[in-house]
């Protein structure tokens, strides 16, 4: 996948931000914080987990889908695409 070796420093640093964002999830919890702030790093890291996905599916699609020559590879590529936002919407 071009797009990710590409991209790679800056999905990392994403990733890296997910995990502290969960590691604060963790220290709310142990710490016996209040729920209101329990639900706002939830939602906090679901929401940086939501934005990495749609960089990784932007990527794709742009690689993988609209740039392949190959009618049959590009339907392949986009039969995953869908697939993936499938599961994704459950």
């Amino acid at each position: 996948m071009a797009h990710i070796q590409r991209d790679r420093k800056k999905l990392l640093a994403r990733v890296r931000r997910i995990a502290g964002q969960v590691a604060a999830l963790e220290q709310a919890l142990e710490a016996g914080d209040d729920c209101d702030a329990v639900l706002v790093q939830i939602a906090a890291a679901k929401g940086a987990m939501h934005g990495l996905m749609l960089e990784v599916m932007a990527g794709h699609l742009s690689d993988h889908v609209v740039a392949e020559p190959d009618p049959t590879r590009r339907a392949d590529e986009a039969g995953v695409l869908l697939e993936l936002l499938k599961r994704h919407a459950r």
